[in-house]
């Protein structure tokens, strides 16, 4: 089945991605593209409709990006989104200016018209601006539809034409109409009919899986995470018994969830799942060492050395299944923005596995879309829902050397943590949330006794995409009721500390 599909053409601005996942929570597919496409490109691609993304430069400045007119000019529906929405009026004469007062923050703007992107919100409302250059004039034969108390044209379009330029960021939460704007300028301006939905993708690539991989040897490596664990139940759906599973459990993952794993896949889901158990080869490996990054190469390197010995004992496979999603595509280089990092699942094991073809079935998913096809594949919200978890693991939530005490402490305090989340309700609420060992120890007193034992830091965010991330406000008698149990139930930890830094300038992780 041939879905619609939108364009999101990405100028380099920080709401980029999630421009492209509001869209697809409206059940609509789209691309995020760099903003180079020329017309003819955009007229193969074959969009409904093209949306022009934020961006930090200045139209008018030197090496700003800019696109052909002719774009303008396909027919096709456009909405341009702050850079966008200046640039859309830059390339069609109207007039861009530097703004006496920025704009940053919540807003309220007013519709002094109605247009087909309006229909249902209030004539005044909230939304959430970010900028410090605006349109001051349309172009000739496009309407002013709404502005704020300092920006004259904070809406403005042309119905004829189908082009429409917002100021502000509707796809922030902020904006308090700002998903129903992108519905409308989906379903009243594109004419979407809504037809990318869970159910679809899952009976789509479950056939065409089972049309490549039928009768042929499949390999996939299980990291214990909701990616892998995704596209393994997916695959298998389609592949049966010729799908083999290799589940290198490094000694490094959080408490039970090794044993979760197989207990479901290999005995809920009936699959081949083979269990590498290499703690203490890479406990070995990690002996002495404390700088971050060599602990990272050092459980990367080992890991790709377990996988090949598993693998060579299995021998030639037809496929390799790569847990990739769209994020990880993005950010290794497909869109317009520098590549950020290279990720584990884009290389590293194919030099190791003797394999015809990768077979990457979650690689336009972003990540809640992914939890949503595990849903539907029946896998438990034990697997769904379980927290984003970097590829070293708990190394890199050890500060210093990793040695088998600390990661006991480490899981332990993790669980509690994790545990009086999920009692307490937040479990949805709150994106990410773990137990950090610090490389400090205090003095303490339990019971009648001196103690000098290690600080453990909880770490929670609030965030969409992980691109940017808020410390979660967790209430203080649930952070009162974790400190308690850890500090009376945890060997080895006697100080809780909670970190308030948000992403930038801190990152998530803490290594």
């Amino acid at each position: 089945m041939e879905h619609q599909k939108v364009l999101v053409l990405d100028f380099g601005g920080q709401y980029n991605q999630l421009i492209a996942r509001r869209v697809r929570d409206l059940n609509v597919y789209c691309d995020l593209m760099p903003f180079g496409m020329t017309a003819e490109e955009i007229r193969k691609y074959d969009p409904i409709g093209i949306i022009f993304t934020g961006g930090p430069n200045s139209v008018y400045g030197e090496n700003a990006p800019h696109i052909s007119a002719e774009i303008l000019r396909l027919g096709i529906p456009v909405l341009g989104i702050c850079y966008g929405c200046q640039l859309i009026a830059y390339t069609l004469g109207g007039k861009v200016e530097h703004a006496e007062t920025s704009e940053y923050g919540k807003r309220s703007f007013t519709f002094g018209k109605q247009s087909a992107i309006s229909a249902g919100i209030p004539q005044t409302s909230i939304c959430w601006m970010s900028h410090t250059d605006r349109v001051t004039q349309p172009p000739a034969g496009f309407e002013t539809y709404a502005s704020t108390e300092s920006c004259p044209v904070a809406v403005f379009g042309n119905e004829t034409e189908k082009i429409y330029g917002v100021q502000f960021h509707p796809e922030v939460v902020h904006s308090e109409y700002g998903n129903k704007l992108l519905e409308n300028f989906l379903y009243r301006v594109c004419g979407a009919k809504g037809d990318w939905t869970t159910a679809n993708f899952v009976a789509e690539q479950v056939a065409a899986l089972k049309a490549k991989l039928g009768g042929k040897k499949v390999l996939c490596a299980m990291s214990g995470g909701v990616d892998s664990a995704v596209a393994a139940a997916l695959v298998h759906r389609a592949a049966g018994d010729g799908l083999t599973c290799v589940f290198v459990d490094h000694g490094l993952l959080r408490k039970y969830e090794a044993d979760e794993v197989m207990e479901v896949f290999r005995n809920q889901l009936g699959m081949n799942l083979i269990k590498a158990d290499a703690g203490e080869r890479f406990l070995g490996k990690l002996a002495g060492v404390s700088e971050p990054e060599q602990k990272r190469k050092i459980i990367g390197a080992e890991f790709i050395k377990v996988f090949e010995s598993e693998a060579k004992k299995i021998g030639a496979v037809d496929f390799l299944v790569q847990g990739t999603i769209y994020p990880d595509v993005i950010e290794s280089g497909k869109g317009n923005s520098a590549v950020i990092k290279s990720h584990h699942n884009v290389g590293g094991l194919p030099s190791v596995v003797d394999f015809k073809e990768i077979v990457e079935p979650l690689r336009d998913l972003f990540k809640d879309e992914v939890r949503r096809v595990g849903t539907e594949l029946g896998l438990p919200d034990s697997v769904v829902l379980r927290q984003p978890f970097p590829g070293p693991g708990l190394a890199i939530r050890i500060m210093g050397e990793v040695t088998a005490e600390k990661l006991e402490t480490l899981r332990d305090a993790d669980y509690i943590l994790r545990d009086e989340i999920a009692k307490a309700g937040l479990n949805r609420e709150i994106w990410q949330y773990f137990a950090v060992i610090t490389n400090s120890k205090t003095v303490g007193v339990q019971g009648d006794f001196r103690t000098y034992e290690n600080v453990i830091a909880l770490r929670a965010v609030t965030s969409v995409d992980a691109m940017t991330a808020d410390w979660a406000r967790i209430p203080y008698e649930i952070l009162e009721k974790i400190s308690v149990r850890i500090i009376n139930e945890v060997k080895g930890a006697n100080r809780i500390v909670y970190d308030v830094t948000s992403k930038p300038p801190a990152t998530i992780e803490w290594e």
